[in-house]
């Protein structure tokens, strides 16, 4: 099985940026679609952006589209959230996952927690001034 594990959180102003990493290993990233989700106390689980195996394509919901960016490079093993012009509303645990489901020729994005069978540890984003 693949272990996924976040890094790059922290504290940072609002309108300020970071970029979070999800390092895997145990089966090669290049396996999985990826995405990435967060959660605040008492919320659900939510939605942040998704990538296909290959990179080629992605998929945000429309209030991230803007100042998030989903990268991957698989031979280092790695998937990347950039964020840009943070919000305290931003603020959240941020999570890697690995899409369960088959490798298909025509990528479809998957936005539910339960469509994901793998996950890291979170990484805690706090932005304030």
């Amino acid at each position: 099985q693949v272990q996924l594990v976040e890094s790059g959180g922290g504290l940072v102003q609002p309108g300020g940026s970071l970029r979070l990493t999800c390092t895997a290993s145990g089966r090669p990233i290049g396996d999985y679609a990826m995405g990435w989700f967060r959660q605040t106390p008492g919320k659900e689980r939510e939605f942040v952006a998704a990538i296909s195996w290959s990179g080629k394509n992605t998929h945000y919901p429309e209030s991230m589209k803007a100042r998030f960016t989903i990268s991957r490079d698989n031979a280092e093993n790695t998937v990347s959230l950039q964020m840009r012009n943070l919000r305290p509303e931003d603020t959240a645990v941020y999570y890697c996952a690995a899409d369960a489901r088959r490798v298909t020729l025509v990528w479809a994005p998957a936005e539910q927690v339960d469509e994901y069978a793998y996950w890291g540890q979170g990484t805690q984003v706090t932005v304030s001034s």
